[in-house]
């Protein structure tokens, strides 16, 4: 898989044979200069600097005032909160960072925004200043309180208190039909969320996530990759997957152990098969890799219904690909009703 840009990083200019030579920089610990020349994909490129003539926002206001790591503190120490372990907070603390993210969103005046792990609401700010309507979620009663406070002077904000692994989605996002998922997602629920939405909340038709590198890594992999999965069939059958960039941990407050990524998945018409069969053959074959189909499968599928499907009994399941899932599946269910 192509190395995705990271979120924020500079790129070094090359210098003329008659400029002066600048004294060097201190390096940065953990963060790598870009190397020169090197060509990127509009994706990747560096944000580029506000070009409305009055240098303003969508909403009329300076642009882009976010959060700095010297504000996440004081708004946290002022109420006497710190981040919280046990919910995966770390809170965006980089400029460069949230207006890349809000671009990638691809969202503007009109479009309807649905952020999961609000937070301070340093993504928020960004994501309001496109003109987006924005619907905030938050689970941290006590950071909701302050998210409020900084949505307050934000018209196209809604901050919405709840966990949302249990929301029900199809209330808060009713009347509507195309809203887009943004989230900094705490690492620990990432999969099953952005699964059970994909499953269940058609209204979203279009993720921006950001997620441990390696969760992003899977849910966009392809056969044969050594990162390929059921979770990588799952949001196939839904959706396109693609990471969009790395993100640094240096951005974050506190800074985790692990780098993050951001993927984009976009919603399509799934198969014409039953999701419920092929998802069952998929959970049961990964959940023996190693083995070939014909051993992992073998209360489920019968000899005549491989051939039917043309998948090889031999095969391992991290090499078929969603088509051969799907038609496996619809041999099994065909013979089953």
């Amino acid at each position: 898989m192509p190395r995705a840009r990271p979120v924020g990083r500079p790129v070094r200019r090359q210098r003329d044979d008659h400029e002066p030579r600048q004294q060097p920089q201190r390096a940065v610990r953990g963060r790598r200069r870009a190397p020169v020349g090197r060509r990127r994909g509009a994706e990747h490129r560096r944000i580029p600097a506000d070009r409305r003539p009055d240098g303003r926002s969508a909403l009329g206001r300076d642009h882009l005032v976010t959060h700095s790591r010297t504000r996440i503190h004081e708004l946290l120490d002022a109420s006497g909160l710190a981040p919280r372990r046990d919910l995966g907070q770390n809170f965006v603390a980089d400029p460069n960072t949230v207006r890349r993210i809000a671009s990638l969103a691809r969202v503007g005046p009109g479009d309807r925004v649905v952020e999961i792990g609000a937070g301070l609401g340093s993504l928020t700010i960004a994501l309001a200043e496109t003109g987006a309507e924005v619907l905030a979620v938050e689970v941290d009663p006590g950071v909701v309180a302050l998210l409020r406070e900084v949505a307050e002077p934000l018209p196209n904000v809604t901050v919405v208190e709840g966990d949302a692994m249990h929301l029900d989605w199809t209330e808060l996002l009713a009347g509507h039909d195309d809203w887009t998922l943004v989230a900094n997602l705490p690492y620990n629920v990432a999969t099953p969320l952005v699964c059970d939405l994909l499953d269940g909340v058609p209204a979203i038709t279009s993720m921006l996530v950001m997620v441990q590198r390696e969760v992003a890594e899977r849910m966009a992999a392809g056969p044969g990759s050594r990162t390929y999965g059921a979770v990588s069939v799952k949001v196939a059958f839904w959706a396109d997957a693609k990471v969009v960039a790395t993100v640094p941990a240096s951005v974050f407050v506190p800074r985790p152990n692990v780098e993050s990524a951001l993927i984009r998945i976009d919603r399509r018409p799934p198969p014409d098969v039953d999701a419920d069969a092929l998802f069952s053959l998929v959970r049961q074959a990964f959940g023996q890799r190693r083995k070939m189909l014909r051993r992992s499968l073998h209360d489920v599928v019968r000899p005549e219904q491989f051939a039917a499907a043309g998948v090889a009994p031999d095969a391992r399941p991290e090499q078929l690909a969603l088509d051969d899932w799907c038609r496996l599946a619809g041999a099994v269910t065909r013979e089953g009703s």
